[in-house]
């Protein structure tokens, strides 16, 4: 049986009625992005904070980040999906519980908490590297100079630890973009959910999924630049900036 090809169906109508199949896909391209962006914040956030205290002299901390680590590096993505979404809501009080059942947006508070939470265990093994990484020297020099104990990691060991694991952090941010698509389990209508459905209605397959490919390889390397841009501007050499990885201001 031969397959028949047909792109003109991206300008036909959507069965949902809110536009064409090419309208779908952009809607679940923008829920994608806004999916990652969120849940890259909340993973750089807290992947660095769990890093920071997986370097502290404390062993009570160092313990507690070795445990959030191990948890969330070593469950399934889509396990915990299932848990955020269907599981959570039933261990909260009853009220809480009925609220987030209720939320219009609930896939994507769920997504976004659970692809934050999984991807900052990954940050926080790479930024607790990155200081490890470093010469003893260097937080011995801080202290030595009467820092505080977080002056020392802001302006010294963040700042310079920051620039060496930039390439790792690009392949999470890809990953991050990438792992999106699991969210269609839980009913987030993201790209890959809507090249899924488009196929189910149009029954063109081949043209939904290399659409879907084309997008996600488009917006892959639109992030690959961004981020070659950010590891350039915090090259060695180049003058300080203000920023959480890519240094500190001067001081006299």
């Amino acid at each position: 049986m031969n397959y028949h090809w047909n792109w003109a169906i991206f300008n036909e109508t959507a069965p949902d009625g809110t536009g064409t199949y090419l309208h779908s896909l952009i809607a679940g391209l923008g829920w994608t992005i806004a999916t990652a962006l969120s849940a890259w914040c909340i993973a750089l956030v807290i992947g660095t904070a769990v890093g920071i205290l997986k370097t502290t002299a404390s062993r009570p901390a160092r313990r507690l980040a070795f445990g959030y680590i191990e948890l969330f590096r070593n469950i399934p993505l889509l396990v915990q999906m299932f848990v955020w979404y269907f599981v959570v809501p039933e261990m909260v009080p009853h009220a809480t519980g009925l609220w987030l059942k209720g939320l219009s947006d609930g896939s994507f508070v769920a997504a976004v908490v659970c692809l934050g939470l999984f991807t900052s265990a990954r940050i926080a093994v790479q930024v607790s590297a990155g200081i490890d990484s470093l010469p003893r020297g260097q937080r011995a020099a801080g202290n030595a100079l009467g820092m505080r104990e977080w002056q020392v990691y802001r302006y010294i060991l963040l700042p310079v630890a920051g620039r060496r694991i930039l390439p790792p952090l690009t392949n999470e941010f890809l990953s991050n973009i990438k792992n999106t698509s699991v969210a269609l389990t839980i009913g987030l209508v993201e790209l890959t959910a809507s090249a899924r459905s488009m196929a189910e209605f149009s029954f063109q397959v081949f043209e939904a999924f290399t659409a879907a490919t084309i997008i996600y390889l488009v917006v892959n390397l639109f992030a690959i630049g961004l981020m070659k841009a950010v590891e350039v501007a915090a090259a060695p050499g180049r003058a300080p900036r203000s920023g959480f990885f890519l240094g500190a201001k001067r001081h006299v």
